[in-house]
This record gives C-alpha cells, sequence and structure tokens, in this order.
C-alpha cells in the first residue's frame, strides 16, 4: 500500500457502477465511457478484480462484468489490495546502523528491536488497513446515494439500458462466445 494509484480510484468507481448495474453485466469499454477514463487502463483493472473474486466476467453479446458478491460483502481494502497487491506503506532501510558516528560498527542500543520511525509507520500502515477494512462497497454506494439526487439512479439506469442496446445491436458486436472488455 505504498501508494494508492489512480488504478484504485478507477476500480472502486467502477465497481459502484456494477451496484446501479445489478444483474446486468457491464463490459469494462462501457464502464470507461460512463466515467470519461482509459479503456485500455480500465481494462487491467478488471482482470484483478475477477481474480479477486470481486467481480465476475459473462460471455456473449450482453457480457461484461458483473459483482461476484453483495457490496456488503466487498470491503475499501480488499478492492486496494486486489488491484495493486499487499505491498508495505513504509519500505524500511534500516539507516538508524549507518550512523557515521557509529564508524561501521553501530551499537546494540541503536539497532536493537523495530526501527522508531519504522514503528510510527508501522502504525500507520495499520491504523489504513483498519479503517479500508471497516468500509464496504455498500457504505460508499450509501454515501454517494446520499449526495447524488434521486433522479440520479434512474438516469444511470437509462445510459446503461442504452448502451446495452446499442451494443447488441450494432453491426459488428462481439460474437456470443467474445467477452467484451
Amino acid at each position: 500500500m505504498a501508494h494508492l494509484t489512480v488504478s484504485v480510484e478507477y476500480g472502486v468507481h467502477s465497481l459502484l457502477w456494477l451496484t446501479y448495474a445489478g444483474d446486468k453485466a457491464l463490459s469494462s469499454r462501457d464502464l470507461a465511457d460512463l466515467q470519461g477514463i482509459s479503456h485500455s487502463y480500465l481494462a487491467k483493472i478488471f482482470p484483478k478484480l475477477e481474480k479477486a473474486g470481486i467481480v465476475r466476467a459473462s460471455e456473449g453479446v450482453r457480457g461484461g462484468y458483473m459483482l461476484s458478491r453483495a457490496p456488503e460483502e466487498v470491503s475499501a481494502l480488499q478492492i486496494v489490495d486486489a488491484i495493486e497487491g499487499r505491498k508495505p506503506l513504509f519500505d524500511c532501510q534500516d539507516i538508524r546502523g549507518r550512523c557515521a558516528i557509529f564508524g561501521g560498527a553501530p551499537p546494540t542500543w541503536a539497532t536493537n528491536g523495530v526501527c522508531a520511525v519504522h514503528a510510527v509507520m508501522l502504525r500507520a500502515e495499520k491504523a489504513m488497513r483498519d479503517a479500508l477494512a471497516g468500509q464496504s462497497l455498500a457504505d460508499i454506494g450509501r454515501a454517494l446515494g446520499d449526495k447524488a439526487p434521486p433522479e440520479f439512479a434512474a438516469e444511470t439506469q437509462t445510459w446503461l439500458d442504452t448502451r446495452l442496446s446499442a451494443r447488441v445491436g450494432r453491426p459488428g458486436a462481439p460474437s456470443e462466445r467474445e467477452v467484451p472488455t
């Protein structure tokens, strides 16, 4: 969790849109267009979410991605770990033993136990992971729902339905065996 990249933001927003879609699969292209983000960038995120069991792919003309679990069962931490991997917030280089005063032979008191700086970073990482683990996709969705006007859900559903109809009916639409991404 060294640095949360834009991938996390794109992934969380996309998962929120999947909650709006209900039992309809959305392609990563549709999700990218809906959000005004890069198709290719978003397409690289979904296999990670699928591998983590957060989404599942469905095949066919109406194919794409769907949540594989209820939004209440998906924590923000699971999303972050799926997209970014479980990287430490801080990579201690143990410089405390390199002090010039020690002349290359640091005393035990200087190197014994966990570095004080590293200890602070470990506590910060634990607090961050705990906070992320305590928030579900459903919690984030409720916060969005509290902010958005009531007609937003209907407008979103109309956009998604129109997009799905266009994808199914357009010339050159993917065959039944292709999974749109």
